[in-house]
């Protein structure tokens, strides 16, 4: 924790920044770009998400008040951003959330940075009927394999509450493939 603290000292030190933020990047870009492109699907989108979220990121370093690991804090903005995105994006496009994630999925076969087969389609699918908790929920755990505890600081959910959707996650997809 000191070590953390130490760090954001030097991200908010002039002197240090711009070292400090490389490393960040280095450290947070890749995993937080698997996060968001688990959310929004698309390579393009996710890049610009990724993008935004790390100059949230800079521009709110300075109200990070340390109450949970700057790892939870920085995804819980990247969640934030990739959800707005897709809002905003299907509010833009005169369809629903699930309209848009359903022809994104669509277009997945197309996405040169997309290397699954029909079963990964299907699973696609099959969480874009869940509710929006459900699905970060499941994408969290299953893709990413965070543990509870990580999910729980960053949606700000009990674990209790994460096992519980996780498990309805799970009963509903499993219900999905096996009909469809």
């Amino acid at each position: 924790m000191q070590e953390e603290k130490e760090f954001i000292g030097s991200l908010l030190n002039p002197k240090t920044q711009n070292e400090a933020f490389q490393k960040l990047l280095r450290e947070f870009q890749k995993p937080l770009y698997n996060h968001i492109r688990n959310i929004v699907l698309n390579h393009d989108d996710a890049n610009d998400v990724l993008q935004n979220t790390f100059v949230k990121v800079f521009q709110n370093l300075k109200n990070f008040k340390g109450e949970s690991k700057l790892f939870s804090w920085m995804y819980r903005i990247a969640t934030n951003e990739a959800l707005t995105f897709l809002k905003q994006k299907a509010r833009k496009s005169g369809i629903s959330s699930v309209e848009l994630q359903n022809k994104t999925i669509d277009n997945l076969k197309a996405d040169v940075y997309f290397d699954g087969n029909e079963i990964q389609i299907k699973l696609q699918k099959a969480i874009t009927l869940l509710p929006e908790k459900q699905q970060l929920v499941f994408k969290m755990k299953y893709f990413e394999e965070l543990k509870y505890e990580e999910i729980s600081e960053i949606l700000g959910t009990s674990v209790g509450a994460l096992k519980a959707s996780y498990h309805h996650a799970v009963k509903k997809i499993e219900a999905f493939v096996t009909t469809n």
